[in-house]
């Protein structure tokens, strides 16, 4: 399955994607806001991408999210949790990517196909508070913020973060 959105290819992961993963995986922010655990060399980012492509269980969707012109990786984008009818929807992007709408790009093409293709009703996007550019990408992207969830999730730094949820529905414009 591959989706596109606006100057981004969405693909499955491939073995060949592991350098880019393990440098990504590494950098400050992402590994902060996106914890994967100790990637330490490319074997692991490559054990890392077998696991995401192997969607058998139904319960994840994972995608490398790519510049649709040359294919470098700017990303990945996932529907996770998915159980009946809800799902939660997570991302990264790599530093040069930031500030391009890439994440919110990503986002929404996933959430989309998710509502149409996987009949998801509910789709939500939480993030530490002290994340602002996640904030302004649920907002972007659709997802309406519904509250915060005290300290419910322990994040890179090893402490528990306060997260703001934020939801789409199907149903939404």
């Amino acid at each position: 399955m591959e989706l596109a959105a606006p100057g981004l290819l969405l693909r499955p992961w491939r073995a060949q994607d592991a350098p880019a993963v393990h440098a990504a995986l590494r950098e400050p922010d992402i590994a902060r806001w996106n914890p994967q655990g100790d990637l330490v060399t490319v074997a692991d980012a490559a054990a890392w991408i077998r696991r995401r492509a192997d969607w058998s269980d139904g319960g994840h969707v994972s995608l490398a999210v790519t510049d649709a012109d040359d294919g470098t990786l700017l990303g990945a984008v996932a529907l996770h949790s998915i159980v009946d009818e809800d799902a939660g929807i997570g991302y990264w992007t790599v530093v040069a990517a930031r500030g391009r709408g890439v994440a919110t790009r990503a986002v929404r093409a996933l959430s989309t196909w998710g509502f149409t293709a996987r009949g998801l009703h509910r789709i939500e996007l939480c993030h530490a508070v002290a994340n602002r550019a996640s904030c302004r990408v649920a907002e972007r992207a659709g997802f309406p913020a519904e509250g915060t969830l005290r300290q419910s999730h322990r994040y890179g730094d090893g402490r528990r973060h306060d997260e703001h949820l934020h939801a789409r529905l199907a149903t939404d414009d």
